[in-house]
């Protein structure tokens, strides 16, 4: 299978905290916008805010990326919130959505969390559906996120890739893999990283997410909020020595750091990208 998304390039997530950070960051070839921090009216106005206008004048393509749509509960997919994706994308000229694989409510209580799905054969059906709804209502492809786990379902059938692998197979779906996830869930969970990146449909990746975390008492945290590690970068380089990603994009929601330091993040994420980094 040929690759399914057009090349992005290296980007960085848009944040209203460091928006004119970003519109200065050098070489920046696209950006990733949070779909639920958007006012959906003034989208629908045809309204963009001016950071993001600038960007998009310039010629930089913005993905809107989705929190909250639960696509891995038992519920059908809230049209709402597909709407607002929708919306976000065309908004933004987007080439696709993206969004988790994930549980985050049920019965009407958010979790408040994205939690990981149980990786049985009757989950698969369901997300399958569920995937399958959201494809009809969006304009562009969606493409799909693993997560970052504390625990994992004891009814497990499947691992992660293996999951995922027959996911992309029902549906079609897209892929967005996100190397500091595979990272957090090796460390807590005892993820075999290189296994699970052969178990990969690699061909269906639309896009790589990069971000920092820490460790406290041998519990890694995904947090944001961090500079990126070496052991995160490795799996980025690993997944290179596989398949050529078709966009890489740097995460950073807290704790922002001084724009050089910003800029030299993607400097590393670049490196990799060029082989300069030797994987595990």
């Amino acid at each position: 299978m040929a690759s399914v998304t057009r090349s992005l390039g290296v980007g960085v997530g848009w944040r209203a905290e460091i928006d004119t950070v970003v519109e200065r960051l050098p070489g920046l070839d696209w950006v990733e916008v949070v779909a639920e921090n958007l006012c959906v009216d003034s989208l629908r106005a045809g309204r963009l805010p001016e950071s993001l206008r600038i960007l998009r004048d310039r010629g930089v393509t913005a993905v809107p990326h989705g929190v909250a749509l639960g696509l891995g509960g038992a519920e059908l997919p809230d049209r709402a919130r597909l709407s607002r994706l929708a919306t976000a994308a065309e908004a933004l000229g987007s080439p696709l959505v993206t969004e988790h694989l994930a549980f985050v409510r049920a019965g009407g209580l958010e979790a408040g969390h994205l939690l990981p799905v149980p990786r049985s054969r009757e989950s698969l059906r369901v997300i399958a559906e569920n995937v399958r709804i959201a494809q009809q209502e969006l304009p562009v492809p969606l493409a799909l996120e693993n997560i970052a786990a504390h625990l994992a379902w004891p009814e497990d059938e499947l691992t992660e890739g293996e999951f995922l692998a027959e996911l992309v197979e029902r549906t079609g779906v897209r892929l967005l893999i996100d190397v500091a996830n595979l990272h957090t869930n090796r460390v807590n969970l005892g993820l075999d990283v290189a296994a699970e990146l052969d178990r990969l449909p690699l061909e269906a990746i639309a896009y790589v997410h990069v971000a920092g975390g820490i460790e406290t008492d041998g519990v890694w945290h995904d947090t944001h909020a961090h500079p990126v590690s070496e052991p995160v970068l490795e799996v980025l380089a690993a997944l290179c020595a596989r398949a050529v990603p078709p966009g890489v994009l740097l995460e950073r929601d807290d704790n922002f750091p001084p724009p050089l330091e910003l800029a030299g993040e993607l400097d590393a994420i670049r490196r990799v990208l060029k082989g300069e980094l030797q994987h595990v």
